[in-house]
């Protein structure tokens, strides 16, 4: 963390998570660790017959092929993995 209170999340946890400049991020204090998540997007609820489509407020970027191949294979990858533990430790200790 830099001394205005900034942190750099490293480029490969960007790449994984999909995080790209300028995505808003939620950032809380919970149970002693601090946890930082993208913003989720706002959607407003249109009922069309039977079925109820969400629409995002703003305009996002369309959803490409070989974003949705990424994230499949990614996933892929990670259930394949056996599931590591963390030792979550509180901050400042």
């Amino acid at each position: 963390m830099d001394n205005a209170g900034r942190l750099v999340i490293p480029r490969e946890i960007r790449r994984e998570a999909g995080l790209e400049p300028g995505v808003p991020m939620q950032v809380r204090w919970h149970e002693g660790v601090i946890e930082i998540e993208p913003q989720p997007l706002a959607v407003t609820l249109t009922r069309t017959g039977r079925l109820l489509i969400a629409s995002p407020v703003t305009p996002v970027r369309t959803l490409t092929h070989a974003t949705v191949e990424a994230t499949r294979t990614s996933l892929r990858r990670r259930s394949s993995q056996p599931a590591r533990q963390t030792k979550r430790r509180p901050v400042g200790r």
